[in-house]
């Protein structure tokens, strides 16, 4: 782990984050970004190299608070000019649960059944608990937007995005079989989530100090798109604009991180959904200095250091691939450099520092 942290005085500028990524501007420092960091890895850094007491996060409020505390001085401290955190509508989803083997966790994960559903007939659907939307607490959020350090601001989206929870549901097996054997089924689920979080982003995108949308909906896989493009095109895309639209009308951007081969409906994101950044890049399906020369005079970059590198590479292995990216997709523009999807349990501390370090060296 290095011994030092990589910003000795943070000068957060959040608004300047948004304007060299909407294009506005050129200031040329470095823009870090990052979809998700896990208390696995935030936890040694905030106890040894930033000397604060950890608190596991739990149910009463003083435990919340004091873990909030933590996590906004970790994105602070890091050089970021935002704090990113997500909350969704609690939706009963069918979980696998898996002891997590990423050294230092002790917790479970929770992979989704692909194979079983919480719907899969009309009868499933009129007895489904649909959440309400007036029920959800959104303290965490509404903490962090009163107690954010001086040009931070706050990013955050619905946790899961349409096509994950229509997919984790009905399960991606059972989805599969809807959308031939009972389409109208797949609509009505579909059009269910899309009006509860539609309802929910109207609360979010009222909260104080909000400055982006980035918005996770996984809906690719390694050669391609997960269901059709058409399928995608019919059912999800319309309320992934719907969300985006709500975004714009507020002035903010709206960023998508996504999953897997998305080539097929690149355009309809970027043309018709109005997506203001891309994020989550594989170079096994292709680097982001490649997609960038693509897309890059439309949409903003975002991230691109492959996890495989991150996670099984030396720190020098991640110093020269992040340099390479800043020296690349930085000098273009409307880029910022961070995983190329999130930092996970798994991934060395020291790694997570070195490119975080590098980037503001």
């Amino acid at each position: 782990m290095l011994r030092h942290l990589p910003v000795a005085k943070p000068r957060p500028d959040a608004q300047g984050f948004i304007n060299d990524l909407m294009g506005r501007t050129r200031s040329g420092r470095p823009l870090l970004v990052e979809y998700i960091v896990d208390d696995v890895v935030m936890q040694p850094i905030v106890t040894e190299l930033l000397g604060r007491q950890w608190v596991a996060p739990a149910d009463d409020r003083a435990s919340q608070k004091a873990w909030l505390d933590n996590f906004i001085e970790f994105w602070y401290r890091m050089g970021y000019d935002f704090v990113r955190l997500e909350q969704g509508l609690g939706f009963s989803e069918i979980r696998i649960p898996i002891a997590d083997t990423a050294p230092g966790s002790t917790k479970l994960r929770g992979w989704a059944d692909e194979h079983q559903g919480t719907i899969r007939s009309w009868e499933e659907f009129e007895c489904y608990p649909w959440p309400r939307v007036e029920a959800v607490d959104l303290f965490a959020l509404e903490y962090i937007t009163k107690h954010l350090p001086e040009g931070m601001s706050f990013i955050t989206c619905h946790g899961g995005g349409i096509f994950e929870h229509l997919s984790w549901i009905m399960s991606l097996e059972g989805l599969a079989l809807a959308l031939y054997d009972q389409p109208d089924l797949v609509e009505a689920v579909v059009d269910r989530l899309g009006e509860l979080m539609v309802a929910y982003y109207k609360q979010l995108l009222d909260l104080d100090n909000v400055i982006a949308i980035f918005q996770g909906d996984d809906m690719g896989f390694r050669s391609g798109t997960l269901i059709s493009p058409a399928a995608l095109r019919k059912y999800c895309l319309p309320w992934l604009k719907r969300f985006s639209e709500m975004t714009h009308a507020r002035g903010l951007p709206f960023f998508l991180h996504s999953c897997g081969n998305l080539q097929t409906i690149m355009e309809d994101l970027i043309a018709n959904v109005r997506i203001d950044g891309k994020h989550s890049f594989e170079d096994a399906i292709i680097p982001v200095e490649d997609f960038q020369a693509r897309y890059g005079e439309r949409i903003a970059v975002l991230g691109g250091v492959d996890i495989n590198i991150l996670g099984a590479g030396s720190p020098a292995d991640v110093r020269r691939r992040t340099r390479q990216l800043l020296d690349i997709c930085g000098k273009r523009g409307r880029y910022a450099v961070g995983s190329g999807n999130s930092i996970p349990s798994y991934i060395p501390v020291a790694n997570y520092l070195a490119m975080i370090d590098e980037a503001l060296e």
